[in-house]
């Protein structure tokens, strides 16, 4: 893919349709994917901008990273089908992948997982941060204020034009976040911070550092740590999603990257992005029972009602959404040995029956997405909901980095600037106050 030659683009004419006038703007073709309008001397050149509200039509930058055809269905990274990454493949090899573009060596791979392990730890200070936190503070405010401080304690390596340096950083952040978000979670508890161990694998240490307590041995099950690498694996990017998008724009400054991710898990923890997996959980407590369901359903059809069922349908997926197709077996697996006699469980999974064979949402195509498993599946491992947005920021972290590498090494990298439709006052005198 990385490889493949770009086809030419067209050219197409616009025409202004009072006065007449006609002139040319030229496509560019990507190797896969619709083509883009290059529309970057529209303004110099024909004093226009372009108008699209959440630029669902505009394409901010060139990448060669992560692609997704939501008509068809498919996801790839670095164009490899998530499907097979998912089902042969690790976190961290995945995200290798990601930060470097190929498939690691062996030899690669080993290293690149010595390197996560040993920089799990915090610093002493960072930990005492936590301390200035409230009992009840969200996870989410937490973290993302943790790691903008992170510049503070890491100045040394922060050049962003030091390829080492962005490697350094890369590993850092990456090896950091669960430990960082671990001790947000233990804060929120009041129990003492439980520190990493550098012979348990990514996931395993994690669950680790969530739930391992000082007056007993904490046995970690492998069911939920691969259920985790993969919910992860899934989760690692999802091209120019908002906080993606975020933190290229707000690294386009020249901040530093630990400013950068915060930015991106800020944009996360919106209820729209990163949230959504918290909400089917929202959703099927309001729901209660089985018994309740044909109610909810038939509010989710009736336009008038805003009720809406969270976890179906997605923004860019017009289809099946691939992740979910690919969890879904491992939910039904991880409910099997973690969520036994759980009426939630029993709930969410009878809605999913129900749904799949609807033919109101066969017709709308609102399939049960990434966000409805994701959330079912943290809840049976044990964690609470206030940490299933923490849980993404975890494996989003890994695409964040690599989209923030890319766009600090374009040649043709510019900071973001935004243009708009004006629809204020025009120009109006000042009166003084005492004539008002």
């Amino acid at each position: 893919m990385s490889d493949a030659k770009k086809k030419n683009g067209r050219s197409y004419i616009v025409r202004e349709t009072s006065s007449g006038k006609e002139f040319e703007l030229a496509s560019r073709s990507g190797t896969t994917g619709p083509d883009v309008i290059d529309i970057r001397s529209l303004f110099t050149s024909h004093g226009l901008f372009t108008y699209d509200p959440g630029y669902g039509s505009t394409a901010s930058c060139e990448s060669k990273i992560t692609y997704i055809d939501g008509d068809k269905g498919i996801l790839m990274y670095r164009g490899y089908p998530v499907e097979q990454l998912a089902g042969r493949s690790s976190f961290i090899e995945v995200a290798w992948l990601l930060l470097y573009g190929e498939l690691p060596t062996q030899a690669q791979l080993h290293e690149f997982d010595r390197s996560i392990r040993t920089h799990t730890m915090l610093n002493e200070t960072i930990l005492r941060l936590f301390n200035g936190f409230h009992y009840d503070a969200h996870p989410m405010a937490m973290v993302a204020g943790v790691v903008g401080s992170m510049s503070a304690f890491y100045h040394d390596t922060t050049d962003i034009h030091d390829p080492r340096h962005r490697d350094i950083f890369a590993h850092r952040i990456i090896a950091k976040l669960p430990t960082i978000s671990a001790a947000a979670y233990k804060h929120s508890l009041g129990q003492p911070f439980t520190y990493p161990r550098n012979d348990l694998n990514y996931c395993s240490n994690l669950l680790h550092m969530f739930f391992a307590v000082p007056a007993e041995d904490y046995h970690i099950d492998p069911v939920a740590a691969e259920a985790l690498d993969l919910l992860f694996i899934l989760h690692a990017d999802h091209e120019q999603n908002c906080s993606t998008s975020t933190v290229r724009m707000a690294g386009s400054s020249g901040a530093n990257p630990y400013s950068a991710v915060a930015a991106g898990i800020a944009a996360l923890w919106g209820p729209a992005h990163g949230g959504a997996n918290e909400a089917v959980l929202k959703m099927l407590e309001e729901i209660g029972t089985v018994a309740n369901i044909p109610k909810f359903i038939a509010k989710a059809k009736d336009k008038d009602d805003p009720f809406r069922l969270m976890g179906f349908g997605h923004r860019v997926y017009k289809n099946h959404d691939p992740r979910a197709t690919i969890i879904r077996e491992t939910c039904h697996k991880v409910l099997a040995r973690l969520g036994r006699n759980q009426p939630l469980f029993d709930l969410a999974l009878q809605l999913e029956e129900i749904a799949l064979k609807d033919p109101y949402f066969i017709e709308k195509k609102l399939y049960p997405n990434v966000d409805f498993y994701s959330g079912v599946i943290y809840r049976a491992l044990g964690i609470p909901k206030s940490m299933f947005t923490v849980m993404f920021a975890i494996a989003r972290t890994v695409g964040w980095v690599a989209h923030w590498r890319e766009m600090i090494t374009d040649p043709e990298g510019r900071i973001g600037r935004p243009r708009q439709l004006y629809t204020g006052p025009t120009r109006r005198d000042y009166v003084d106050v005492s004539k008002r």
